[in-house]
């Protein structure tokens, strides 16, 4: 079975899963409010608090996106330039090791997804797991820099060929085992839409294709039900954007949960997980006297005496079924058998009650 530790946490098959409060960029800036969503997420149930560390002149190209002539997908709804939106919203590297301490005075964990080389060095000495969002995939420096740093790695896929995949995940085990696969759709819209185009059986793949790697999720969906469904399919790592208001502007906030919806979505993973149980199909403790209430026995259908030969007619299959009752799957075994003690109407046939017949095992 495969684990893996994660911060504070082993994660595996048959352990909790993991769950990892997006901050990225809902900080707005403010570095009290970066503390203030730790906690918020840390009593919403997180386990960890990620953020990302980007710089805008090393993550997009302003004249590029300009010479794009529009915005597009979920950038078309942003009121300044995404250079203009990227450079608010970068992650000042000086807050690093306060957000660190933030976190673990709440109880979390604390890591970011690095977006420039530097930044990989720079985070090193503060966190014990890397995240390497969507758009890095086909980036092999940045793939293999991180996985240097000898930590577990969460890889995004989102807008991903399994070609492009497999490519990765096989660049980064070369270095490193500790990696965790997550499905990810990169539509940041939060439309219904988006439920056509998750695919979570993608997980069904990536488990054939890496039986060694645990599989995760970075989800942008609205609601639960894409999480819990990839909980279902043997996600162990769950990511969702976090913020404490949907309203507030900000490229991240409209498709963020808040701390209900977070603490909800937790609750529920805690239900299904629970739900999903064992896969040995047995008799549950809870179901012990409901065997007896629910299941028919053979019990007489007229007095029988006394040296009654048992034909076709005299027994009928009828509720509850004690345990030491003749059940109706051993009518053929039966019949043609005699009574050694009389039988009421209405009562049960016990084995002991037959001539030369052992009870059935």
């Amino acid at each position: 079975m495969t684990t893996l530790k994660l911060g504070s946490k082993i994660i595996g098959d048959d352990k909790p899963t993991y769950f990892v409060a997006d901050i990225s960029a809902n900080h707005d800036g403010n570095l009290e409010r970066a503390k203030h969503l730790i906690r918020l997420s840390a009593q919403a149930g997180a386990d960890a608090a990620k953020f990302q560390n980007f710089r805008a002149p090393r993550i997009v190209s302003e004249k590029g996106f300009q010479a794009l002539g529009q915005q597009l997908s979920h950038q078309s709804k942003w009121n300044k330039s995404v250079f203009q939106v990227y450079q608010e919203a970068s992650l000042p590297w000086e807050w690093t090791p306060i957000l660190k301490q933030e976190c673990s005075s709440c109880g979390i964990d604390y890591f970011s997804a690095p977006y420039d080389l530097e930044a990989v060095d720079m985070l090193d000495p503060h966190v014990e797991i890397f995240k390497i969002g969507s758009g890095d995939i086909t980036w092999p420096e940045m793939l293999c820099k991180v996985a240097e740093k000898q930590k577990p790695v969460l890889l995004a896929t989102g807008a991903s060929e399994i070609a492009e995949v497999q490519r990765a995940v096989e660049l980064i085990l070369a270095i490193n085992p500790q990696l965790v696969l997550m499905q990810c759709n990169t539509n940041y819209t939060g439309s219904l839409e988006s439920f056509r185009h998750i695919n979570l059986r993608v997980l069904d793949t990536y488990r054939a294709m890496f039986p060694d790697v645990l599989l995760g999720l970075s989800d942008h969906t609205p609601g639960h039900a894409t999480v819990l469904g990839a909980v279902a399919l043997d996600a162990r790592v769950i990511e969702k954007h976090f913020t404490d208001d949907n309203r507030r502007e900000g490229p991240d906030h409209p498709f963020s949960l808040t701390p209900q919806a977070w603490r909800e979505m937790v609750d529920r993973t805690r239900e299904l997980e629970c739900a999903l149980g064992s896969p040995r199909k047995t008799v549950e403790e809870n179901e012990r006297e409901t065997v007896v209430l629910q299941r028919r026995c053979l019990r007489a259908s007229t007095h029988l005496g006394s040296g009654t030969v048992l034909q076709p007619g005299m027994v009928e299959a009828l509720r509850p079924a004690p345990r030491d009752a003749v059940m109706p799957i051993d009518l053929p075994r039966v019949m043609g058998q005699t009574l050694i003690h009389d039988l009421p109407a209405g009562e049960y046939l016990k084995w002991n009650m037959l001539t030369g017949v052992e009870e059935a095992r």
